[in-house]
């Protein structure tokens, strides 16, 4: 056990960044997106979205509307978690996306045009 497999199961156990991973992998989106989704405050959404990107489960990409302002969009890098007890231990491994998130980004904006 490290703490880096500890820090992922806390995460998994923790119901708001279970729904904003489960939101991600559908789509990109934004914290406004993902607080109306996942029916959470901006504050709880943020708190959650750094801890996931500390843990490498999410990343996040600055966008420009066309106003002309700025905002972020976030991805999730993680498709599967399985643990697995052997010998009195346990073991966490995670497969993260083969797809760089910038290349998931572009490929959904140009989906849309």
């Amino acid at each position: 056990m490290d703490e880096e497999e500890d820090t992922i199961l806390a995460l998994l156990d923790d119901e708001y960044a279970r729904a904003i991973l489960v939101h991600l992998t559908i789509e990109p989106m934004s914290v406004d997106e993902l607080c109306t989704a996942c029916e959470m405050s901006d504050a709880t959404a943020y708190r959650r979205l750094g801890r996931l990107q500390e843990a490498d489960l999410v990343t996040e990409k600055q966008e420009l509307d066309p106003d002309g302002h700025h905002y972020k969009r976030y991805a999730a890098t993680v498709e599967t978690v399985s643990v697995t007890f052997a010998d009195g231990t346990y073991e966490i491994a995670v497969t993260r996306s083969t797809t760089d998130p910038a290349d998931r980004f572009t490929d959904l904006f140009e989906g849309l045009s």
